[in-house]
Parts: C-alpha cells; sequence; structure tokens
C-alpha cells in the first residue's frame, strides 16, 4: 500500500493546526526542517515540532536538511518526531553513523535521504539499520520545484538495494509529487510519497490526499 505524506512547508502556517487537521487522513505527517546553512532556506524548527506534536497524534516525519544533524537528533526526538532522516552529504559517513545511533537510543525511526546528485549506492553502508531511505526529486530547500525525471532511475536502484539487504525499509520520494509524476515513483518502487502543493494547493484536501493514493495505486 502506498503512504501519503503531506509536507506542512506548503501549509499555511498562520492557521497551521487547521491544515494538519485537513490532513489527518494521510498516513504521516512530512516536516521539512531547513537550517539555512545546508540548504539556503530557513524554515521550521524545535520549537514548531514540539508545538505541532501537542495538536496531532499523526505520525511525524522530520525531514533534517541541516548541517552537521547529529547535533539535533535528540531534541528533535524529544519534540515529538517519529522519524528523522538525515541527509548523507550533511557530515562525515562517521558522523551520520552516530546520528543513527542517537536515533536508536532516543527510540525514533532512523532515515537517509539523498540529493539528486548522490549515488544510489552511497546507502550501501547504512541500509540495514533504516527503517527508511528518502530519495529527493527535486533539489532540497524550497517547495514547488519541478519533478526531476531522471531520478527514476535512483529510485529503481535504492528500491533494488532495499530489497536485497532490508526489505521491511520503506521507500519515501520527495519533490514534484502530484497526480502525474505519483504512478511514476510508485512504479520505480517509491511506497511513500511526500507531496506540498498537490495537497494543499487544492481546496478539498482530503479529496487531493485520495486522487493521490488512488493515483500511485493504479
Amino acid at each position: 500500500m502506498v503512504k501519503i505524506a503531506p509536507s506542512i512547508l506548503s501549509a499555511d502556517f498562520v492557521n497551521l493546526e487547521r491544515d494538519i487537521s485537513r490532513a489527518r487522513d494521510a498516513d504521516y505527517l512530512h516536516v521539512d526542517v531547513m537550517d539555512g546553512a545546508f540548504v539556503p532556506n530557513l524554515t521550521i524548527g524545535v520549537p514548531v515540532v514540539q508545538s505541532i506534536r501537542k495538536c496531532t497524534d499523526m505520525f511525524l516525519d522530520v525531514h533534517l536538511m541541516i548541517d552537521k544533524p547529529v547535533r539535533y537528533i535528540e531534541a528533535f526526538a524529544q519534540a515529538g518526531a517519529d522519524l528523522l532522516s538525515v541527509h548523507l552529504e550533511a557530515d562525515h559517513p562517521t558522523r551520520i553513523a552516530q546520528a543513527l545511533d542517537l536515533m536508536e537510543q532516543c527510540g525514533v525511526k532512523r532515515a537517509v535521504a539523498l540529493r539528486p546528485i548522490t549515488s544510489a549506492n552511497a546507502i550501501l553502508p547504512y541500509v540495514e539499520r533504516l527503517d527508511l531511505v528518502l530519495v529527493m526529486t527535486v533539489e532540497p530547500g524550497f517547495g514547488g520545484q519541478a519533478f526531476m525525471e531522471s531520478q527514476l532511475d535512483t529510485i529503481r536502484q535504492v528500491r533494488a538495494i532495499i530489497d536485497k539487504y532490508n526489505p521491511a525499509c520503506e521507500l519515501e520520494v520527495d519533490g514534484g509529487i502530484n497526480r502525474t509524476t505519483a504512478p511514476l515513483v510508485s512504479a520505480a518502487g517509491a511506497n511513500v510519497l511526500v507531496a506540498g502543493s498537490a495537497v494543499y494547493g487544492a481546496d478539498d484536501v482530503p479529496a487531493a490526499i485520495r486522487a493521490l493514493r488512488e493515483a500511485a495505486e493504479g
């Protein structure tokens, strides 16, 4: 079954609790954390995640687009994240491994994320420890970007690695996901689809979530 994870990056931050509630039929809630260093944008931090946790019991899929993420694993775990994803490009491999260790100690699910420049093989040192791999289908940093079709090959390659070494691991995609691209990434092997504009740009958010799921599942 395909899971849908609306990205609150596209929500109305003045009415964030309302927009989270509108997405309650989704499987996960995707929270984009950007630090202005690893990516050129600055968004949500620990206090906002704490506030989100107080207003929903949805699964919080927190995507850390931040430099040296090991520094903040405990803080985001304590704030209420259910899953944390760290970018393989954001630190030295030994520090990425330390971040995964901290996630395990904090009781949150473990994930790594790949920018479009990163090879699928980069997950090999970690894959057996992961609950999820996130493949970016745009350059991280801003919502509303066009889907990069070249990333379908990366999704297929990541799916093959997961199936070989850790079949229980989920494969998530983020960037330019809509009713046109959802079936493409699903066919390539993704089972968790992050969508921002396609969900929160719709007049009827629950209907948009249903439509994405139906498109992905064919």
